[in-house]
């Protein structure tokens, strides 16, 4: 069936926008030329007053509460900024776009001990509405100085069931690819900005903290890519400040500073933010790029910086770093954003006969925690959001009896579930038990698109019910693959496209982006996978069921 376009109500409004206020970012964003003038604004400080470096993002946008006892239904979502010096933030919301009868919220000190970044939650925020967002810094001294304002926008969950796009993605600066004028930068978030999304997914690898980015490097026509290329990025990171300086050439980029004034974000964290493959056994000792050989030091560095920048609801001080949880979008869809990275037990030949530490992949606090978030959905759609795919073969090298090691869940064994296998058998066990329906996963991490589709009909464990799982990226990184599938829950590949050479720079069309769109009259759902020019290389309806 067609696509059903964006609600007028929804997302037009930004395009149709008039009369700015000074400082308003957002009909910039329309304009090619005219984003770099107001970035420049934004970015830009003559020393005697502070300045919002990267202007701001939206995250985290959830559902709060439904209509009970006849209580209009409320929304929240986060509100990050970074300063270039400690100063107090101001932050102010409306339903206008010039700001009338707006609501100021109490002021935040932006202080060295979190890299001058700083996130308020703005609760209590009507359901299914546009809100715009004005931020300002203060200084601290006597006089009080302000800096610039940026302004952004997005709009909240509805409780209502209404038409939802949104797009996700993963593996951000890549093997050494970083921001390179002379090629656009990193057009992709332009062009999914231009979709207009309710929000976007990034599923890992937000940024790549072992891969440094050197001036240039050769393109495959024999002509060199030049990367603005800064200090904490000219090595692989160990350093607090350096992690934190990972997130910040990020930011530098326009298309990305321009996507996160409208789009709100949903991030998780897979290997890369701090090193490729770690787990707390991850060993460095013959790795000559890394002076600190810890990986338990570097991971709560990488966590702290990766915190401090992600516009993410922190969970609470019982568990400060918890990175899955939940998200309500209204009646027809939840969000569950896991974590398969923080709980892992060591990269093995992974074919544990039982669960035990070492077979440990989500863990098992995890688990329950998602066993008991599915039951308890009432959304018509529930999205698992994983960092890796559950059926694809991603090695790790050899240990030294030369047994093959494995970074996700498949072992290459295609029969009975062994090793981290066991977790994701009882979790599908599950599901079918408690009778869960219209569950999708999506996913990235392996550098290439694919639309999986696992049945106990192909399978060697049988205990489940058909689901798909959908594969984006990469979004700015190295192009590779394809995987080998793995046949112990029924994979078949339905669609792939992975480069014909391995390791293809990002000036190719082989980066890649997904797209859903929730019809809300039929409530199907509709997943396409597009390259940066937004061209759609496949697409598949599911119907609710």
């Amino acid at each position: 069936m067609p696509i059903v376009p964006p609600s007028p109500s929804r997302r037009r409004l930004l395009l149709t926008s008039a009369g700015a206020a000074a400082g308003h970012v957002i009909p910039a964003l329309l304009v090619p030329g005219a984003l770099k003038a107001q970035s420049a604004a934004i970015v830009g400080s003559d020393g005697s007053r502070p300045a919002l470096t990267y202007g701001l993002q939206f995250g985290d946008p959830r559902l709060d509460a439904g209509r009970r006892g006849g209580a209009e239904a409320s929304a929240s979502a986060i509100a990050w900024t970074r300063a270039d010096r400690p100063s107090r933030l101001q932050v102010e919301w409306s339903l206008a776009e010039n700001f009338t009868d707006s609501q100021r919220l109490p002021g935040l000190l932006l202080h060295p001990a979190t890299d001058q970044t700083g996130r308020l939650d703005l609760t209590g925020l009507p359901a299914g509405q546009r809100i715009f967002v004005r931020m300002h810094a203060e200084s601290l001294d006597i006089h009080r100085v302000k800096s610039e304002p940026v302004t952004g926008s997005f709009v909240t969950p509805s409780d209502h069931p209404g038409d939802l796009r949104f797009v996700w993605g993963g593996d951000t600066v890549g093997q050494g690819w970083g921001i390179s004028p002379s090629h656009g930068g990193m057009t992709i978030y332009r062009t999914m900005m231009e979709q207009e999304p309710d929000f976007f997914i990034h599923s890992g690898d937000t940024i790549y903290a072992d891969a440094p980015v050197p001036a240039e490097q050769k393109l495959p026509d024999g002509s060199l890519w030049r990367n603005v290329v800064t200090q904490e990025k000219s090595k692989v990171a160990e350093t607090l400040d350096e992690y934190r300086g990972n997130y910040r050439y990020n930011l530098m980029d326009e298309h990305l500073r321009g996507f996160n004034h409208q789009v709100p974000q949903i991030w998780q964290w897979d290997d890369h933010e701090v090193t490729n493959n770690w787990s707390d056994s991850k060993d460095l000792s013959a790795n000559v790029l890394y002076r600190e050989k810890n990986v338990t030091l570097l991971s709560a560095r990488a966590s702290q910086a990766f915190l401090e920048y992600a516009p993410m609801r922190l969970h609470g001080d019982e568990e400060r770093d918890r990175i899955y949880r939940r998200l309500s979008h209204g009646p027809l869809l939840d969000l569950l954003m896991i974590d398969m990275r923080s709980y892992r037990g060591p990269n093995s030949n992974n074919l544990q006969p039982s669960y035990d530490g070492d077979a440990h992949f989500l863990g098992p606090a995890q688990v329950d925690w998602i066993k008991r978030t599915l039951k308890s959905s009432k959304a018509t759609w529930k999205v698992i959001c994983a960092d890796m795919p559950i059926g694809l073969q991603v090695g790790d090298g050899k240990n030294v009896n030369g047994e093959a090691l494995w970074e996700a869940a498949a072992n290459g064994e295609p029969g009975r579930p062994l090793g981290r296998e066991l977790e994701i058998a009882d979790l599908l066990s599950f599901i079918r038990r408690e009778g869960i329906r219209n569950i999708v996963w999506l996913t990235a991490d392996v550098h290439y698109c694919a639309a999986h589709h696992y049945s106990p009909e192909r399978a060697a464990f049988k205990d489940f019910e058909p689901f798909w799982e959908f594969v984006a990226g990469p979004l700015h990184a190295d192009a590779f693959g394809p995987n080998i599938p793995d046949a112990t829950f029924g994979l078949d590949v339905v669609f792939q496209k992975a480069p014909d050479t391995q390791n293809q720079p990002p000036t190719d069309q082989n980066q890649f982006f997904g797209q859903v769109d929730i019809d809300g009259r039929s409530r199907s759902m509709t997943v396409q996978l597009k390259d940066r020019t937004n061209a759609s290389v496949y697409s598949r309806t599911l119907n609710a069921v």
